[in-house]
């Protein structure tokens, strides 16, 4: 089946602004209360003090950028298999975030790198290394975009490396874990989650936060790239194709604007 980049219709901005407003709100109470407990209620780790709060953070954001790559991975299947490109600017959206999650990632694993073992960056720590594997792979995705001009082979190949690169991600996950040297909290490794009684309600609470942050900025971005779209209709249907500025080269989808 061949994969047009063309809508047969844009989808409506309200189909991803609906309840923005309370899934904005509940996204901050419940970050807000993760964080405070995280600071105030889990206990001080007694060998990196305070600076290990930032295990609230990290670890959360690493979680959820993974997932939104493999989420990402999942779109564009459907968007290989329906040729709907519809799929392809979530697939895209999903990507774009998650390389955003993934730069505060490396920012935080830095910084607590250097306050743990003293440098900014340890290359023997699996974790690390792995995150930034997979990091520098999507960084790559949006040059592949931008460099192919046909919008239907530039959805088509995009799609094809989102599933290859998103297969990945698991994998790569399971190598880290069966590894012999661990430096970093195990979570999920055992039934109660790895870690002391304490420190779960704040991770899990700080997790639960990072997931709708990303959904959040997900239905965000969506709402605005087919408003933008919706616009760009409208002003053809009023004044024809002259009242459209040309559409340069982009590694974003090329939305369809028929009616």
């Amino acid at each position: 089946m061949r994969c047009s980049t063309t809508w047969s219709r844009i989808e409506s901005p309200l189909l991803y602004g609906t309840r923005l407003r309370a899934l904005s709100i509940l996204t901050a109470v419940t970050l807000t209360a993760g964080f405070g407990l995280a600071f105030f209620y889990a206990p001080m780790d007694a060998d990196q003090g305070f600076m290990q709060k930032i295990f609230y953070v990290h670890v959360p954001l690493a979680i959820v950028a993974l997932c939104g790559f493999v989420f990402g991975g999942i779109m564009a299947i459907q968007h290989l298999r329906t040729g709907d490109a519809r799929y392809d600017l979530r697939s895209y959206v999903a990507i774009h975030l998650s390389l955003i999650l993934g730069a505060g990632v490396l920012v935080t694993g830095s910084i607590w790198a250097r306050a743990s073992w003293g440098h900014w960056w340890v290359w023997d720590e699996p974790t690390l290394v792995s995150f930034l594997v997979i990091f520098l792979l999507y960084a790559t995705y949006q040059p592949l975009r931008f460099s192919i001009e046909d919008p239907d082979r530039q959805a088509r190949y995009a799609s094809v490396f989102a599933i290859i690169a998103g297969a990945f991600v698991p994998l790569n996950f399971l190598a880290v874990r069966l590894a012999q040297a661990y430096t970093h909290p195990r979570v999920f490794a055992t039934t109660d989650g790895g870690l002391p009684a304490k420190m779960q309600l704040p991770f899990y609470l700080c997790l639960i936060g990072m997931a709708l942050l990303f959904a959040t900025l997900w239905k965000y971005e969506m709402a605005s790239k087919n408003t933008s779209a919706k616009l760009r209709s409208l002003r053809r249907k009023l004044g024809g194709d002259e009242a459209i500025a040309a559409r340069g080269r982009s590694a974003a989808p090329s939305l369809g604007t028929g009616s």
